[in-house]
């Protein structure tokens, strides 16, 4: 009786052992496969409870979007220039089958092929593009073309490729000093060529001041010559005809100007007769 109680034990435990190996859940978000002595067997499972061969092993495989950031791998450009270009990739996995026969289901074996075929198209890309062009695409300068191929290259690994970005671009040491000092070279370039283009601007400004000075004096004396001359003609005339008019007070007012401009000067002598005819008036004044 005990013996029998032992093998109904026993049998019990083998077969819920077998019941426990013969179910399996599959969570939402993923999807499974079974295999048997290291074949696959059947079609992927979906998420839900599934019945399994005790024999069979199970492989779970996350849908969701996988992403990976690769920093600091260095390329070089067309112009000779070393750059660390930071990039990451995203992918999610679309053929459960294809993916367990190519990576035999494991993630990080997928993201180093998935990272050796963009970086391998990523340095192609970039030694052909100048360092000034490189970032004027989010893909450093990948093609279209380019990415379409490394999306059907995933296709063998059973994964869709979503995306291929550069997050990060930096000069290396030598390089940015380099950079540094061209910029320099070139800003102080640029200052001289600002300052000499300043001083011909400024000498054409001084030259064409002076030039428009020398034709405004020029005009000026030559209106004040006309105006002056006109006066003189004038003034003569005006004379002319005072002096016709009254001789003798014409003959008394040049006397009076040239005593004027002859006479009580400090230090001038005047060595001439009293009775010429250069002091009559004063005669006449003091006779009367």
């Amino acid at each position: 009786m005990t013996g029998v109680r032992a093998l109904s034990g026993a049998a019990i435990l083998v077969a819920a052992v077998l019941l426990w190996r013969s179910i399996w859940i599959v969570d939402e978000g993923e999807i499974a496969l079974r295999t048997r002595l290291g074949q696959v067997v059947g079609a992927p499972c979906g998420p839900g409870l599934h019945l399994k061969s005790p024999l069979d092993e199970t492989h779970v495989f996350d849908l969701r979007v996988v992403g990976r950031s690769y920093p600091g791998d260095m390329f070089v450009t067309h112009d000779q220039k070393a750059v660390n270009v930071d990039f990451y990739i995203k992918w999610k996995m679309a053929d459960a089958l294809r993916y367990f026969q190519a990576t035999g289901g494991d993630e990080e074996v997928a993201a180093q092929r998935l990272m050796k075929d963009v970086h391998d198209r990523l340095s192609q890309a970039i030694s052909a593009q100048t360092l000034a062009t490189i970032d004027q695409r989010p893909r450093g300068t990948l093609s279209e073309a380019s990415f379409e191929q490394m999306q059907r290259n995933a296709e063998g690994l059973g994964v869709d490729l979503l995306d291929v970005q550069l997050q990060h671009i930096e000069l290396t040491e030598d390089v940015a000093a380099a950079v540094n000092q061209r910029m320099q070279q070139g800003l102080i370039a640029q200052a001289s060529q600002l300052r000499a283009e300043g001083a011909a601007e400024a000498e054409k400004i001084r030259a064409d001041a002076d030039r428009k000075r020398a034709d405004i004096l020029a005009n000026a004396t030559r209106e004040s010559q006309r105006l002056r001359g006109e006066a003189d003609v004038e003034a003569a005339a005006a004379l002319a005809k005072a002096y016709g008019r009254n001789t003798e007070f014409a003959a008394f007012y040049r006397s009076m100007q040239a005593y004027k401009k002859t006479l009580g000067r400090e230090g001038d002598i005047l060595v001439i007769s009293p009775q010429g005819d250069f002091f009559k008036y004063l005669h006449s004044a003091s006779g009367h």
